[in-house]
């Protein structure tokens, strides 16, 4: 079948259609981004004001008319933090599906962590054994770990990185003393983790997906997206914190020139560096691969694992 996903996150809505075959690995045929930054436009109360809500349902009915375009025959729209924290998220749900006929779905923080590990699972397959994986969104940090199709920790963090740009890095490039802040909250945050992961014993692979660590990966010297999905690409800890150290002293301008970074994600890069860089050094991972499955490919084989041979 032609399956369209539609992906709401805290900064883009990505539109993904693939042709998909129980057994198979989904064929991309499409994919659709649009910038919308959602994260940005939650008012001081936390709810999606009428401007946002206007703006996700706008994106949402284009989205779904260029999927219909496409051939798809069924359409799963989800969404992340951005929409799951908006306090008003219910009735933000509702006029969606009044006016574009979507059902978007948001997703809880410890499934989008259990999909993106299915995604991980399925590409690396059982020879990986004990799979750790992370992935930095714009509103959230998702880990989760363990031995077989369905992690046995999966858990969601408020460390994504647009979230963290706005809270706590103010400044262009930020003062020194913010990002030495950020650093400490951020392993605050994770250190109620790592106890949990610790039982479950070393991991035999870590993997990260995302745009961040792709970014993060392509700074350091890895192959553009480019040279294809089978290209292996690493991020070792060391890399991951002396790139911390460079984009601290850049701004989002300068950021923007460095491979494998795009103008509307520079500002937020130096937050997501951050986080990667203490997720590594809290949980002793020297070096991690850098999966081109995340969450958006788990929702996928989710669906297809429900389809009828």
């Amino acid at each position: 079948m032609r399956l369209g996903v539609l992906d709401v996150g805290s900064n883009t809505i990505h539109l993904l259609v693939v042709d998909a075959y129980p057994g198979a690995a989904p064929l991309p045929a499409a994919s659709v981004k649009t910038p919308l930054r959602l994260s940005q436009l939650l008012s001081d109360d936390g709810s999606l004001g009428p401007e946002g809500a206007r703006k996700l349902a706008d994106t949402m009915d284009e989205a779904r008319r260029e999927a219909e375009e496409l051939g798809a025959e069924e359409l799963l729209a989800f969404a992340t933090s951005a929409v799951r924290d908006a306090t008003n998220a219910a009735e933000v749900l509702a006029d969606v599906r009044q006016t574009t006929g979507v059902d978007l779905q948001v997703l809880p923080g410890e499934d989008e962590a259990r999909l993106t590990f299915l995604a991980v699972r399925r590409w690396f397959g059982w020879s990986a054994g004990r799979l750790l994986a992370l992935d930095i969104g714009g509103g959230s940090l998702e880990v989760a770990c363990g031995q077989d199709e369905d992690p046995d920790v999966a858990a969601s963090l408020p460390l994504g990185a647009s979230r963290l740009t706005r809270d706590w890095l103010p400044g262009d490039p930020p003062k020194r003393s913010a990002v030495a802040a950020l650093r400490k909250y951020a392993k605050a945050q994770m250190a109620a983790l790592v106890p949990r992961l610790y039982e479950l014993g070393e991991p035999d692979r870590v993997v990260a997906t995302s745009k961040t660590f792709r970014s993060l990966a392509r700074i350091a010297g890895e192959a553009p997206y480019s040279k294809g999905p089978y290209v292996r690409r690493v991020l070792t800890a060391a890399d991951a914190d002396a790139i911390v150290t460079r984009l601290a002293k850049m701004t989002a301008t300068q950021r923007a020139a460095l491979p494998g970074v795009s103008a509307d994600r520079a500002g937020q890069l130096l937050a997501g560096a951050v986080v990667a860089a203490e997720a590594m050094d809290l949980l002793g991972v020297d070096e991690l691969d850098i999966c081109p499955w995340a969450l958006r490919e788990g929702v996928i084989l989710r669906r297809l694992d429900h389809l009828p041979l």
